[in-house]
C-alpha cells in the first residue's frame, strides 16, 4: 500500500521504519532533513511537504507533538487538505477530542475522512511494533487500513465519533502521569526516611502498590539518573491540561489530575521544557534534599 507519514520523531520515526520494513511505499516528510535522510536509507521516499505526501498516497498518517502542530499539517496552507490524492488522514498524534472534531470536519469537506488514531507504549513500544493503537472513525476507512495499523500495534476500535481514541489517549495518559508523580513523592520519602531505593522497587513490584512507574521507569531512567525515558515532561504536561480542558467541559472533578498537573508544570519550570518525564522526581527531590538513585 502506498502510504504518507509525516512527523519522524522519537515515535513516528520507530512506525514510519516498520511500515517500509513490511514492505508499504511510504513517502516521508519532516521539518528536520536528519530525520528524512535516515528512513530514506531504509527505503522511504522523501518528500518536501505535507500537500506532497497528499499527493502521493491514498492514506497518509501523521504523529507530531502538539495540536496546534497537526491543525497546521492537516489543513493548512501546504497541507494535507490540498493534496490531490490523499483520501484519509490518519492522526496517531495526542490532540484532543476538540481539535480532532475541529480537523474531521474541514477535511470532510474535502472529502477527505480523518481517523483518530493516538497510540500508547512509548519509544520501545513504537520501535517493536507494540503500541496500543486507539482508533475512531468511519468503519469502511478503519477496515481499509487494519493491515498497517497492524504493524505498528494492537488495535481498539472504539466507535466511529470524531474524537473517542483522543478521549481513550488522554485517559490512559493521565493515569501514566498519576502513576509517576504519587511514585516520585513515594520514592523521596521512603529514601529520606533511610530505605534502599532498589529494594523499595522490589517490595512496591511485589505488592499492590506496582505500577508502571515502579515496574519500569524508575529503574531505568530514575535510579542511574539518565533521565532518558524519550517523553517529555512538558508533553505529558500538554496532555494533563488536555484532558483537564475535557473533564471541565464533561463537567467531572478530577482534584488528583490537576495535582498532577501541578508538580508536572512545576518539573518543566524548574528542569526546563526539554526535561523528559522522568524528571518529574527532581522538584521532589530539591525540597526534600535527597535524590532518589542506585546506591
Amino acid at each position: 500500500m502506498d502510504i504518507g507519514f509525516i512527523g519522524l520523531g522519537n515515535m513516528g520515526a520507530h512506525m514510519a521504519r516498520r511500515l517500509v520494513e513490511a514492505g508499504h511505499k511510504v513517502f516521508v516528510h519532516d521539518t528536520r532533513q536528519e530525520a528524512i535522510g535516515n528512513l530514506a536509507a531504509c527505503g522511504a521516499i522523501a518528500v518536501r511537504s505535507p500537500a506532497e505526501v497528499a499527493d502521493a498516497a491514498e492514506t497518509v498518517m501523521a504523529s507530531l507533538p502538539t495540536p496546534d502542530v497537526v491543525l497546521d499539517v492537516a489543513t493548512g496552507s501546504r497541507g494535507v487538505i490540498e493534496g490531490k490524492r490523499v483520501r484519509r488522514f490518519v492522526d496517531l498524534s495526542t490532540t484532543g477530542a476538540v481539535t480532532a472534531q475541529r480537523i474531521f470536519a474541514l477535511l470532510r469537506a474535502r472529502d477527505i475522512v480523518q481517523i483518530d488514531s493516538p497510540v500508547s507504549g512509548g519509544v520501545g513500544g513504537a520501535e517493536r511494533g507494540t503500541l496500543a493503537v486507539m482508533v475512531s472513525g468511519p468503519q469502511a476507512d478503519i477496515a481499509a487500513i487494519e493491515p498497517v495499523l497492524k504493524v505498528i500495534g494492537k488495535i481498539f476500535v472504539l466507535g466511529e465519533r470524531p474524537g473517542l481514541g483522543q478521549t481513550m489517549k488522554l485517559v490512559n495518559n493521565v493515569l501514566s502521569a498519576a502513576a509517576m508523580a504519587a511514585t516520585a513523592e513515594a520514592m523521596v520519602t521512603g529514601v529520606k526516611a533511610g530505605l534502599d531505593p532498589r529494594q523499595m522497587l522490589e517490595v512496591i513490584n511485589a505488592g499492590t502498590g506496582r505500577n508502571t512507574a515502579t515496574e519500569d521507569k524508575f529503574a531505568k531512567a530514575v535510579l542511574p539518573r539518565t533521565f532518558d525515558l524519550g517523553f517529555a515532561a512538558a508533553l505529558m504536561l500538554k496532555d494533563v491540561k488536555l484532558f483537564l480542558a475535557e473533564r471541565e467541559a464533561l463537567g467531572v472533578p478530577t482534584d488528583v489530575i490537576e495535582a498532577v498537573g501541578r508538580l508536572f508544570q512545576l518539573t518543566c519550570e524548574e528542569c526546563g521544557s526539554a526535561a523528559d518525564l522522568s524528571a518529574v522526581v527532581v522538584p521532589v527531590e530539591k525540597r526534600a534534599g535527597v535524590k532518589v538513585r542506585a546506591s
